[in-house]
């Protein structure tokens, strides 16, 4: 080999290296990039169009170990109750323990966070199913803005009605009772524009997290193990029972046995 080759080769070899380091590096970021961008993808994909009145609702079934499941529940409580992913009200927070522990927590959060809250519910563990169904709000929102328009409609003609001076007392004590009920309708309209508002501007998402399907097996044999010895007790107590329930009778049938017996060897002698 010439020193001349020798010489382009001691060159070439870093700008190798440094080549295949730039490429694995620019991998990296686009696999990131790519995962920033599912990401986004998925939030935007269960939000509401533009326009839209949709009410989101999202279950999810969890599996993770036994001993993660209790700080689990408080962890994405937690995050909730924090805005760690934006807007977030804690429903209901329901923990069970035991042998095989398991727990439920609804919250209602802004769409943005709603992947996010899933992710950290799942984390180290199983993602075993998902159902996101969404309600049309649009009718009912509809009827809601007429109602209060209609309402608000009367509320000033009545209004005008009670400033005239001619009117009777019993015309004005009725326009007065109207009056009322109407102001209790508006209100209660306005309440129920304000609750579908939230359903479409927030989703609800309820996460069950439960224990995987090995530790709940074993979870079940050494169950069945620990109510063997009761099973036997139970099974032998009442085995007990049904002999002492059942002595009376056999003692009566021996008796009866022993008689017709008596008289069967009677009769045989005379004859």
């Amino acid at each position: 080999m010439t020193a001349r080759r020798v010489w382009t080769r001691v060159v070439m070899a870093p700008a190798l290296l440094l080549a295949l380091a730039a490429c694995a590096k620019n991998g990296e970021r686009a696999q990131e990039a790519g995962a920033v961008a599912a990401d986004a993808d998925a939030a935007v994909a269960v939000a509401s169009p533009e326009g839209a009145f949709l009410a989101y609702e999202h279950d999810v079934q969890v599996q993770l170990e036994a001993a993660q499941i209790a700080p689990r529940i408080q962890q994405v409580a937690q995050a909730c109750q924090n805005a760690k992913f934006g807007e977030c009200a804690v429903l209901q927070v329901d923990q069970r323990s035991g042998e095989q522990p398991s727990g439920e927590v609804k919250v209602r959060i802004a769409p943005k966070g709603v992947e996010s809250l899933i992710g950290l519910a799942g984390e180290g563990g199983t993602l075993q199913a998902r159902n996101t169904r969404a309600e049309d709000l649009a009718q009912q929102v509809a009827d809601t803005a007429l109602t209060k328009a209609r309402l608000e409609k009367e509320h000033a003609r009545l209004l005008s009605y009670q400033d005239r001076g001619d009117l009777k007392i019993e015309d004005l004590m009725a326009i007065t009772t109207r009056l009322s009920e109407i102001e209790a309708g508006v209100e209660q309209a306005t309440k129920d524009a304000a609750q579908q508002r939230r359903r479409i501007d927030t989703q609800l998402v309820t996460m069950h997290f439960d224990t995987t399907s090995g530790q709940r097996s074993r979870s079940e044999i050494g169950e069945a193990l620990s109510e063997s010895g009761s099973i036997l007790s139970t099974s032998v107590a009442f085995l007990i029972r049904a002999a002492a329930a059942l002595l009376p009778v056999g003692v009566v049938a021996l008796v009866m046995a022993w008689i017709v017996r008596a008289l069967i060897r009677r009769r045989r002698r005379k004859a």
